[in-house]
């Protein structure tokens, strides 16, 4: 944007005499707009440019004492807007767009630089990159200049105790004050270069660094400071804060590369425990920028029993309200009546076709400039004739011809060929078909080619006329032929050129008719939403639109009119095609590439020709400003009008006056200047006349932006900052009458200082949408009405989509358009005005071409405002992050609103419109569907979503107290949910095997050849086998060994370190049969012994294992140097290798005292990640397995598969312990082997024909990802799933119903019933709660609202409502498991469907916590709990899950109703935020479905600040993308802001063998800086 300037002033120079820039010699202004240009065009670095400019000025300003001129000027002179720059000589071409020139405004430019001199620095905390993810390739672009790391004492260029201040902060005065206050942050982070410090004394500004490297260290402070308490409300975030002020040596660091943290800041979570890393700090300033409230006070709520509402906008009552009268509708001048006005356009082109052939009518420019063609009137009737003839009489299908009078065809033209143009549109008019004209297609996925092809398809377009060259140059199929564009109709391309049309004979006329209501032509108009509506135009309204322009403009016979437009649409078509023909005018029509190539082209063809009208466009005076320098002989005088067509745009005021500034010299007369409004709907609107037609003087408004937004006018001082200064768009058009209507609702008339949609009714309109009746009623039969509800006329109106007003002596004011409408909080906001403002700050340095879009989109029930900016290719990362902190400031203060995300993508990757500016609604789409790719995202949620639902309190006293009454079974009127599985105290099953060591005896001596284990191998074939009595003796030589070889101890505690397989089982049994109790352990894994060896090591210590039970190989590794590395290897304790063991038998086998004695230690780690051993007893143990087998009623004539880790809970009893117990042979496939042979599981079960079979979630996803598209090839090996009646997958946490059901799916192919699949429950207190089995009714779903669901309340809901969550029943409960779901906090029962903890009170339940710190009376209470009232004399174990009982309309085996247990999810693993209660699980579903990209996702909380890690399945490019649709999902669905989103690579979120995702090592891990994501957002 180095256009910013129009003047040859140094604006806003901050020097003591600001008249320096006046007294500058035109040469060294000039030379100043050739640097301007050429950093505008990226041909000179920003060093270059400053190292020139610093050159040049040098001589003309004062000397400071002792400070180098140069850069005395640089620092002076940064943000201003300078010297138009002019082109160079060489005329280079120059890629346009139609963005940048219209929002131009010096003014503006001042406003927002005063805005943001006002703003105190808030802190921010730059997101983080991964380098691959960087923009830039070259190392020159990521170190900044004069202070690249390579050698060591680089850190000498910054003196210690300096710091390089960079510019835009030196302009006021608090900046030294500002600077007095930073405290050092963290470390840097891995995108920003090392921050200076200076330890001592006050920071002074260094003047020997350049200005980039100041930049960069600014910019680091920024990222890196915060500013102490001294201004700071009270910490809210439970954070203590300390900076550690610490004399540090200098280290330069590359950006990427961390040259090791020489400091910290040193910070405690919210528990107490100090966190040391780049990360914890980034999130402390991220805290720090919240703390400062930007939001406005929250109004009072309504909170209804179980919605949350979200906050009601109440409207302002101290905003502006309209205090004027009630509009009158404004008639424009009468169409004067003309006695020799043709009937119709045909007739006027057969007059001066036949009358005056020769005069010229359309003059055709190449890129270079030169007339290649000059069409006369005479030859486009004659050519267009032909072509008409040729249309309906030559071209045939069948016999038939193809095309009829009233047929629509699409006219395809190339925007430097308007002769062809001009002949085919003529022709159809001629030949009675409707011309449809659209753009070139280029590629196939062309910005909205879509939609166009869907206006084709329905306007019933078969034919499509184009030039040969255009022909030649569209993208063609194998055959030949010019492809089918994606969503087009299949299309005839017919060419135009000569040799393909035919001669009519003589007698051939085509019919003139007068004009008449019929279709005439179709023009094409893209809406906000990105569709593409055909807007039919009628003869007569054609007729009649060229009769008031020509009034309006007051037209003659014969006069010269350049025409820069393009001449297919809109106003371009208006005066370049149709009104010229109806005067005879001869124009001179300007190409949009030769304008790219000299953008002063149109002036010359005006000088040269003497045109008396030009029509432009804001941008084309804007471009010819930039090089207008390169032509002194260029007069204007011959203009009478210079119809600016895009007047409506606010901003084209700034284009006018400095086009005037500089052309009025050259002949250009102010009153010429005549901008106009007009939509593609009403057509032309309001024109200024021409200066002789005795017109008002132009008027020009100055409004206040804030009144703007609340749609009222308030005339404001240019003083203010926020203020929109528009020019009038002249009068009314002739024989038209315009009102002002409501946006909303009724279409009742403004008042006179209301801001609404101008309507237009007249003969010159559109007439409808083509095919769309539903839109054509509403926009152009609208009937405004007055406030008692009257008609204001007969006559239907046509809204424009201008939104403006009407001023004093009756002229048309436009203040925005509907398009660019975004209402955000019930304030107006229009596009181009946010597009200003960002382009004002520090524009030339930042945007690429000052392409910028603004859109708004809905989240959360509001309108939110999206900026995306292309930045130029040397920007670096420091640049955009302030650029984009700076932007936002802006906005906030000019137009009081916030942004919710500003994105920045690459130069030139924005989606372009046909004339090279940015295609809205396109961009808009990507951004939705996550395609955009940007390079660096910001998003500010916290600032600009103030309508989250009110934080929930607990309402003291409305929960059941023990003075309740409780009637039999009843609380509070419901009944208590309360149930039990079988009862197994009538059974005398068993009794006298109470120990499982007795148990293995007896089978060994009553059936010892009986086979109870099958273990598998990766092949599928059987890699080891256990009966009876091979077992017992087994398990009498470990046994043995431990007693002689370890001389072990009764009681004794025994690691078990084995790979999953029989000698895992006869070493447990060994540890009986001596009395030892044994803990097993899964071992670690040789190639990731890092992370593995230290948990063995530490369930071996808090275990306090005398001993260790492994194999050799196993032996060797936890001895190896790998393993030194990870643990302390010499602290192990005995290790005993069990390969080869002795044949002995043990004496006798140990018989201990009591039953209640310890059987074993179950160690697992949690979700949360703490490691809990439980303790099990040999009666809990036996009355486990007694409970399994009664449930999956197992004799020992059954096999059953399991595919499980044996290591702990269900998993391990069902390996080692219930085969024993039971007699049923168990096949054991180990789920690791599944990772080499996915199919291992399901053909074994197939294999052995089993009918019940457990598996862990892990399995069933594996299964599913890798077996999904393999069901045939399976099949093919007879792999048949029919036999299994029960598939169990044993888990701790709420049943995945998704998984299973895909599961149940896929495999269904294989004979799978839909029924098998089911889950099971289990916990630390309680390894089996519910299981299946094999009889008994099928699991239920149920559906639950999740906002109930947060305010710990059930509430049922229909299957599809929305925000439902389906939940499965987790299995029966078990034979002799009681279980009750009791108020979290006041331990009271609770009743049916409502939400508790559940409680479980069973034989088989685990006696206690077995850990090595003694806290056990921290958990005491989660195996020994009583209800405060009710029963209070059973004893339960508090599960720590969310749960709810649900009695089913089904019964039981025993003919009672089923009573349904449903688990919500662990209680430790929820997220309290906003007082409300939220389970990962929902968060992270909704987040995986936001994006195809997110393989996985895991969210968990730091400081009440949600943190969102998702794995990016796909190039890094887009992991930009997911920050801004993983913010907008968890706002729509969950009412929640995402402080941190963290993108990572596959497989970085830790999973357990369970499968279950351990959130608690994530944030470990992200905390510590360890994950190396790809990119890191924090939510502003």
């Amino acid at each position: 944007m180095a256009e910013r300037s129009s003047t040859g002033l140094l604006m806003m120079m901050l020097d003591p005499s600001p008249a320096i820039a006046m007294t500058l010699p035109a040469e060294v202004r000039e030379k100043l707009a050739e640097l301007e240009l050429e950093l505008s065009e990226g041909d000179i670095t920003q060093k270059g440019y400053e190292k020139k400019r610093g050159k040049l000025l040098a001589p003309y300003i004062p000397q400071i004492q002792g400070v180098d001129p140069s850069l005395q000027i640089e620092h002076r002179i940064q943000t201003s807007s300078q010297v138009a720059p002019p082109g160079s000589k060489q005329n280079k071409p120059r890629v346009a767009n139609s963005r940048d020139e219209c929002f131009r405004s010096d003014l503006h430019t001042e406003a927002v630089q005063a805005a943001l001199a006002k703003y105190k620095e808030r802190k921010m905390p730059m997101p983080s990159k991964r380098r691959s993810v960087l923009v830039q390739s070259s190392v020159e672009a990521c170190t900044p200049p004069d202070t690249s790391s390579a050698s060591e004492d680089e850190g000498s260029l910054r003196r210690q105790g300096r710091i390089a201040s960079s510019s835009p902060y030196q302009a006021h005065p608090s900046v030294e004050h500002w600077f007095n206050r930073v405290i050092q942050g963290s470390s840097t982070s891995s995108s920003a270069s090392s921050t200076s410090s200076h330890p001592g004394g006050r920071p002074h500004h260094a003047t020997n660094t350049t200005s980039a490297s100041a930049a960069t260290v600014l910019a680091d402070l920024m990222a890196h400071t915060q500013l102490d308490n001294h201004s700071a409300p009270p910490d809210v975030t439970g954070l203590s804060e300390r900076s550690v002020h610490a004399e540090r040596p200098q280290v330069a660091s590359m950006r990427g590369l961390p040259r090791g943290y020489t400091h910290t800041s040193v910070m405690e979570t919210a528990d107490g425990v100090p966190v040391n890393s780049r990360v914890s700090s980034k999130i402390q300033q991220l805290l720090n920028t919240l703390k400062r409230p930007k939001r406005p006070p929250l109004r009072e709520f309504f909170v209804d029993d179980f919605e949350e509402l979200l906050d009601v906008q109440h409207p302002d009552p101290n905003q502006p309200k309209p205090e004027g009268g009630e509009m009158r509708p404004l008639n424009g001048d009468p169409l004067g009546v003309v006695t020799n006005w043709p009937p119709s356009l045909l007739a006027s082109l057969q007059r001066w076709g036949t009358t005056q052939p020769k005069s010229p009518c359309l003059t055709a420019l190449d890129n270079a400039g030169k007339p290649i063609y000059t069409l006369t009137y005479g030859k486009l009737w004659t050519r267009s004739q032909k072509l008409a003839y040729t249309l309906l009489n030559k071209l045939s299908t069948r016999n038939e011809p193809l095309l009829r009078p009233g047929d629509r065809v699409a006219l395809v033209f190339p925007n430097n060929d308007p002769v062809m143009f001009m002949v085919a549109f003529y022709a159809c008019l001629l030949a009675e078909l409707v011309p449809v004209p659209i753009e070139v297609p280029l590629t196939r996925k062309d910005a909205g080619s879509q939609q166009v092809g869907f206006l084709l398809g329905s306007c019933g377009v078969t034919l499509a006329l184009t030039t040969d060259a255009c022909q030649k140059g569209l993208p063609k199929a194998q055959t030949g032929e010019v492809v089918t564009f994606k969503g087009w109709p299949r299309l005839l391309w017919f060419v135009t050129d000569g040799k393909h049309v035919a001669k009519p004979p003589k007698d051939w006329h085509p019919p003139i008719r007068d004009a008449c209501n019929e279709i005439a032509y179709i023009e094409y108009k893209t809406s906000k939403e990105g569709s593409t509506m055909g807007i039919t135009v009628s003869h007569s309204a054609m007729l009649a639109h060229c009769h008031a322009l020509t009034q309006a403009c007051g037209y003659t016979e014969g006069e010269i009119i350049t025409n820069v437009l393009d001449f297919k649409r809109d106003a371009g078509l208006w005066h370049g095609v149709l009104t010229s023909v109806m005067n005879r005018m001869h124009v001179i029509s300007i190409p949009y590439s030769l304008m790219k190539v000299n953008p002063l082209s149109w002036i010359q063809k005006v000088h040269t020709y003497k045109a008396r009208v030009a029509v432009v466009k804001s941008r084309d005076m804007h471009w010819s400003l930039l090089a207008q320098r390169d032509q002194r002989d260029i007069s204007l005088s011959s203009l009478r009008m210079l119809i600016v067509a895009d007047g409506a745009n606010p901003w084209s005021i700034s284009s006018c006056d400095a086009f005037l500034n500089v052309f009025q010299a050259r002949g250009l007369r102010p009153e010429v200047i005549c901008p106009c409004a007009s939509s593609s709907e009403a057509m032309t609107v309001a024109i200024r006349r021409p200066p002789e037609m005795g017109v008002p003087p132009p008027g020009k408004a100055v409004l206040s932006m804030s009144g703007l937004s609340y749609g009222v006018i308030r005339v404001d001082t240019e003083e203010k900052l926020s203020v929109l200064t528009v020019q009038d768009v002249g009068q009314v058009m002739p024989g038209a009458l315009v009102c002002v209507i409501r946006l909303e609702g009724t279409p009742y008339l403004c008042r006179t200082d209301e801001v609404g949609e101008i309507c237009v009714s007249s003969s010159s309109t559109g007439i409808s949408y083509y095919g769309l009746p539903g839109m054509t009623k509403t926009v152009f039969e609208t009937i405004p009405v007055t406030s008692s509800g009257a008609p204001i006329s007969d006559r239907p109106f046509t809204r424009t989509s201008l939104l403006g007003f009407i001023g004093p002596d009756n002229l048309v004011f436009v203040v925005g358009k509907m398009d660019g409408l975004m209402v955000v909080s019930g304030r107006r906001h229009n596009a181009d005005d946010v597009v200003a403002t960002a382009l004002a700050v520090e524009p030339m340095k930042f945007v690429y071409r000052g392409r910028i879009a603004v859109f708004s989109l809905s989240v959360l029930h509001d309108e939110r405002i999206v900026v995306v900016a292309e930045q130029r290719p040397d920007a670096s990362e420091e640049d955009s992050f302030q650029w984009m902190s700076r932007v936002l400031q802006a906005i906030d203060s000019i137009h009081q609103v916030g942004v919710y995300c500003l994105a920045l993508v690459p130069a030139n990757t924005l989606p372009k419109a046909p004339l090279g500016g940015i295609h809205i609604s396109e961009t808009k789409q990507r951004f939705l569907e996550g395609a955009l790719h940007p390079c660096n995202v910001l998003m500010c949620p916290h600032t600009c979503v103030t309508n989250l639902p009110k934080p929930r309190q607990k309402q003291p006293g409305t929960e059941v107290g023990p003075a309740s009454m409780i009637v039999g079974n009843l609380v509070a009127g419901k009944r208590i949910a309360q149930a039990c599985g079988r009862d197994v105290s009538q059974l005398e099953d068993n009794d006298q095997f109470l120990y499982m060591q007795d148990v293995l005896q007896w089978r060994a001596q009553a059936t010892p050849d009986h086979p109870l284990f099958l273990l598998l191998n990766a092949k599928g074939t059987v890699a080891n086998t256990a009966s009876c009595v091979q077992l017992h003796k087994r398990a009498e030589r470990v046994a043995v060994a431990l007693m002689e070889r370890g001389r072990l101890n009764t009681g004794d505690h025994v690691a078990l370190v084995y790979p999953p397989g029989v000698d895992l089982i006869a070493t447990f049994y060994g540890c009986l049969y001596a009395g030892c109790v044994p803990v097993t352990v899964r071992p670690p894994h040789p190639q990731n012994l890092t992370t593995t060896l230290p948990t063995v090591k530490m369930i071996v210590e808090v275990s306090k294992s005398v001993c260790i039970l492994t194999t050799q190989a196993i032996m060797k590794l936890l001895k190896s140097k790998e393993a030194a590395a990870a643990v302390d290897i010499k602290t192990w304790p005995l290790i005993l290798d069990t390969d080869d063991l002795p044949r002995k038998r043990i004496p006798q086998i140990y018989k201990p005292p009591t039953p209640e004695m310890l059987a074993y230690l179950d160690f697992s780690v949690s979700t949360t990640g703490i490691l809990a051993g439980v303790k099990m007893s040999h009666a809990a143990t036996s009355a486990l397995c007694r409970s399994v087998k009664l449930q999956c009623e197992l004799y020992p004539s059954r096999q059953i598969a399991i595919c499980l880790d044996p290591y702990c809970g269900l998993g391990f009893a069902l390996w080692c312990l219930c085969s024993v117990y039971s007699g049923h042979q168990s096949i054991l496939v180990p789920p690791l082997e599944l990772e080499t042979n996915p199919s291992l599981w399901l053909s074994a079960v197939s294999q052995f024909k089993v009918r019940v079979t457990f598996c862990s979630y892990s399995v069933m996803e594996m299964c599913t990802k890798a077996l999904g598209s393999q069901t045939e090839a399976l099949r093919l090996r007879s792999v048949n799933l029919s036999c299994v009646r029960t598939c169990m997958v044993v888990a701790e946490e709420r049943p995945r119903i998704t998984l299973t059901q895909s599961f149940s799916k896929i495999f269904k192919d294989l004979g799978l019933s839909s029924r098998a699949v089911s889950t099971t429950f289990g916990c630390r207190v309680n390894v089996a709660i519910c299981l299946q089995g094999t009889s008994g009714p099928d699991p239920t779903t149920v559906y639950l609202d999740m906002r109930a669901l947060r305010h710990d309340r059930v509430r049922l809901v229909e299957r599809g409502s929305p925000h439902s969550l389906p939940l499965t029943e987790s299995g029966k409960i078990l034979p002799g498991v009681k279980v009750i779901i009791a108020n979290t906090e006041t331990k009271g029962p609770l009743g049916d469907s409502h939400l508790g903890e559940i409680w479980v009170s069973s034989p088989h339940n685990a006696t206690g916590y077995y850990t090595v710190y003694g806290e056990e009376a921290l958990h005491a209470d989660h195996f020994s709990t009583r209800l405060s009232f009710g029963d209070t004399q059973t004893v339960w174990a508090r599960t720590g899950y969310l749960g709810f009982l649900r009695r089913t309309e089904l019964t039981d085996a025993s003919g009672e109703r089923h009573d349904a247990l449903y688990v919500v999810g662990s209680l430790d693993e929820t997220l309290e935020l906003r007082g409300m209660r939220y389970h990962p699980i929902d968060i992270e579903t909704s987040v995986i479905r936001s994006h195809k990209s997110i393989a996985e996702c895991a969210v968990f909380t730091w400081t009440n600040l949600l943190v969102v890690v998702v794995e990016l399945e796909g190039s890094e490019q887009e992991a930009l993308d997911l920050v801004a649709l993983v913010t907008n999902v968890v706002l729509e669905e969950h009412y929640l802001i995402v402080g941190v989103v963290v993108v990572v690579d596959p497989g970085v979120i830790p999973i357990n063998s369970r499968g279950e995702k351990q959130r608690m090592h994530l944030r470990d891990g992200f905390l510590a800086d360890q994950l190396d994501p790809i990119y890191v957002a924090y939510n502003m």
